[in-house]
């Protein structure tokens, strides 16, 4: 009677050392959004697939009325998808119409207008969140305290947001949005009510408080020169339907100083932006 062999293949894989692959901070597939008027149905956003590594920060920019608010609604759990998935750290945001409430924890948002509540000094309008998901008193205003160092507030603790200017307001908003050390901040024309001056500070202090912190940033602009100066890429929306025409890395070292802006290379990025966009009129 012949012998029977057998064959044992799992000695013949080699174990593997590769890394697993990096789930990406936020990943987003053929992602769409209609709205239903009585003129019919408008395709506001449509087949956007994008994904953003932890640490990264991603400028949108595109004419208005192409989508950019309607996306980071979305991604922010403020509007729900009609097509497509939202995953951030490999868990789904949305389940249908249903925003997954442990998921949004992980986000903040920092609107144009602060949104402070008026009879709330900057601590407490800082500490705010930390309250509301039962952070005990002096936990949350110790950290509501370095928050405010952080942004540059020292000081203006106890201040109301009627005593402070307009991009103190913001320092305000951004620190409240930072209290819950979200795992992705998504920002909507934060700077978009300030004078140019101002604006060009809140950039610089924007860039140094997400090199500390290490965040994850969302940032929707209608500035090209912002774009490029604070992001890692440049996502350049279409007209609506809102789709991704193209995106631009902006490779430049970090910290970036005002200066970057008088390069070649700088000018050569928001000169393309600029022609195409131009080009879509």
């Amino acid at each position: 009677m012949p012998t029977m062999t057998t064959h044992d293949t799992s000695a013949r894989v080699a174990p593997s050392n590769a890394p697993a692959p990096e789930v990406p901070r936020l990943h987003i597939t053929d992602l769409g959004r209609d709205f239903t008027t009585r003129a019919g149905v408008t395709h506001a956003v449509s087949g956007i697939d994008l994904d953003i590594r932890v640490g990264e920060f991603v400028a949108l920019i595109g004419r208005s009325g192409c989508g950019k608010t309607t996306l980071l609604r979305m991604i922010g759990g403020l509007l729900s998808p009609t097509t497509g998935t939202i995953e951030v750290d490999g868990r789904s945001l949305w389940r249908g119409a249903q925003v997954d409430p442990t998921a949004v924890t992980k986000l903040g948002f920092v609107f144009q207008e602060s949104n402070l509540f008026p009879w709330f000094s900057v601590l407490d309008n800082i500490a705010l969140p930390m309250k509301l998901r039962g952070v005990g008193k002096a936990e949350r205003r110790a950290r509501a305290a370095d928050l405010a160092a952080l942004v540059g507030l020292t000081g203006f603790e106890k201040s109301y947001p009627r005593e402070l200017s307009g991009g103190m307001r913001q320092r305000a908003a951004i620190a409240r949005a930072l209290s819950t050390e979200p795992e992705l901040l998504l920002m909507d024309e934060p700077f978009g009510a300030l004078d140019a001056l101002t604006r060009e500070r809140m950039n610089l202090e924007l860039q140094r408080i997400v090199l500390e912190t290490n965040s994850t940033v969302v940032f929707v602009t209608h500035d090209i020169p912002e774009a490029v100066f604070l992001a890692d890429r440049v996502v350049h929306m279409t007209p609506r339907p809102g789709r991704i025409r193209q995106i631009l890395p902006a490779e430049f070292e970090k910290p970036r100083s005002v200066d970057l802006q008088t390069t070649v290379e700088f000018n050569e990025i928001v000169r393309k932006l600029r022609h195409d966009i131009d080009e879509e009129e």
